[in-house]
């Protein structure tokens, strides 16, 4: 396990390096420019717009750029944001841990969720919970998160007055700590249902077919014949080799999520790297970008990471095969 976790680590490197130059190639392709965002739409003389383009390393040529952009990244210097004027590290660590609650929160939803509700498909197929738990899947499943989010902001707040609107916290003053943890938490239950919907539907489905493939095996039938309880032959035995693809989609919806949470902060303007991405893409912020995209990238490799170590948690044959 030690060799596997040793070898998945080398391979980060190539990979990041190689994500680096493509997202440079992308970022110099795009249309816009920043400088002209920075100077603005009134009429600047032509000496100050070299001042800020030579300020900020933009009249070199692209080959030069990013030599002295990957040499800032091997120190572990992201550059420096040219709207918000500060180290582009500074300014996105001060978004990260809104994102990580965001994204936490939606994928503990969609797992505990989907592996639930997936037993209870898997369980009794072909029934009314089945069927009912189906169709609302795939309802779901099918579902935009920018619309769904659109759609529960219209009913369970603007109508119903249920849920804020917006933001992360409310402004307040003199809230103790556990009323402000609750408060975060009132604002989060929205943002966390819209960019989990999808994926909780996916979850259900599968873990429904892993369970119904896995109820057929030979296994099932003795533990069955040797009295075990129904509960401990589902929970203990079906379940836990029906998880392993649920574990490896798991694994890929940490990058997935990352990507659903661009458009969900941006419709309940939740201050996190989805919210400041965008943000960047407008401003043509360019450093800020390329630094989100990268975190990003870090995260999703991550995930899959321990998708394969939880993988091989759950089955010990593949513990056995490292070995061997």
């Amino acid at each position: 396990m030690a060799r596997f976790i040793a070898r998945r680590i080398l391979l980060l490197v190539p990979l990041l390096f190689g994500i680096v130059l493509l997202g440079f190639g992308i970022v110099k392709l795009a249309p816009g420019d920043p400088v002209q965002v920075l100077v603005g739409d009134y009429p600047a003389p032509p000496e100050y717009v070299a001042q800020v383009r030579a300020r900020f390393g933009l009249d070199r040529p692209a080959w030069v750029q990013l030599g002295r952009y990957l040499g800032e990244v091997l120190r572990g210097n992201l550059g420096y944001s040219f709207f918000y004027n500060e180290p582009v590290t500074t300014v996105l660590l001060g978004r990260l841990n809104a994102t990580l609650l965001l994204m936490g929160a939606a994928f503990a939803l969609a797992s505990a969720g989907g592996i639930l509700l997936g037993v209870a498909c898997g369980r009794r197929p072909g029934s009314l919970t089945d069927h009912a738990l189906m169709v609302v899947g795939l309802i779901g499943y099918s579902l935009p998160v920018f619309w769904l989010g659109q759609l529960l902001l219209m009913a369970l707040s603007l109508q119903l007055g249920w849920f804020p609107t917006q933001g992360m916290q409310t402004i307040a003053f003199g809230l103790s700590p556990v009323q402000r943890a609750l408060d975060v938490l009132h604002h989060l239950a929205l943002p966390a249902a819209t960019l989990a919907t999808r994926y909780l539907a996916l979850n259900v489905r599968l873990m429904r077919t892993s369970l119904v493939e896995v109820g057929g095996m030979d296994y099932l039938t003795t533990a069955r014949a040797k009295g075990l309880a129904e509960r401990v032959v589902i929970w203990k035995h079906a379940v836990r080799n029906a998880l392993l693809p649920v574990v490896t989609i798991m694994g890929l919806n940490v990058g997935h999520l990352i990507g659903g949470a661009v458009l969900t902060e941006t419709v309940f303007a939740w201050p996190g790297l989805g919210r400041l991405i965008f943000d960047s893409i407008l401003h043509r912020d360019y450093p800020v970008l390329l630094g989100g995209l990268l975190v990003i990238s870090v995260c999703v490799v991550l995930g899959n990471l321990l998708a394969d170590l939880a993988y091989a948690v759950i089955d010990p044959r593949i513990r056995l095969g490292s070995k061997a």
